[in-house]
């Protein structure tokens, strides 16, 4: 599980996560709902589109790579699509057909060294509030959902982070260039 062990006094290094960046606008929307609705002291991270959540540092090298191929293509087209319920939150659904299809390629590269998280079918989506009470929940998604309109955009790059003691560590952003 990312942030077990970290980076710390043992030396080992950090999982690596793999993120769709989101373009400004975007970003700005997302995480001004993230702070307003994930519990404070939980949230330590900006909004985004996770990827992969757990990779072995150790492919680093050979995961810039492939990222750095597969950007070589036209930013993907994505759009927000309305609300997803979580188990105990809520998160912004993003449909991104082109993504998917990039997540299954960058999956088949790493076959075998995938976590049973990052084998599950992708859901894009973006997180706004976690582990609450379900009923906490629901309340947010039935104030938010008439407010969610479909918006368009294109992933404007990869991100790639190192997980370190709970937060994420920037590594490299890989704009797509197509």
């Amino acid at each position: 599980m990312p942030g077990e062990g970290g980076s710390g006094a043992t030396g080992k290094r950090p999982p690596l996560l793999v993120t769709a960046e989101l373009p400004p606008d975007i970003l700005g929307w997302a995480d001004a709902l993230r702070r307003a609705h994930y519990p404070p002291e939980r949230n330590r991270l900006r909004a985004h589109v996770t990827l992969f959540h757990a990779l072995p540092p150790a492919i680093e090298p050979e995961l810039r790579q492939v990222l750095a191929d597969l950007a070589r293509s036209p930013p993907p087209e994505a759009r927000i699509s309305g609300l997803m319920k979580l188990d105990n939150g809520t998160a912004i659904a993003v449909e991104s057909p082109a993504m998917v299809e990039l997540h299954a390629r960058i999956a088949e590269r790493l076959h075998g060294l995938l976590t049973r998280q990052d084998t599950q079918p992708l859901r894009l989506h973006i997180t706004i509030q976690n582990k609450v009470p379900p009923t906490a929940a629901r309340a947010l998604q039935a104030e938010l959902a008439p407010r969610i309109e479909p918006r368009a955009f294109r992933f404007p790059a990869f991100g790639l982070y190192a997980w370190e003691e709970g937060l994420w560590r920037p590594i490299r952003s890989i704009a797509f260039r197509g």
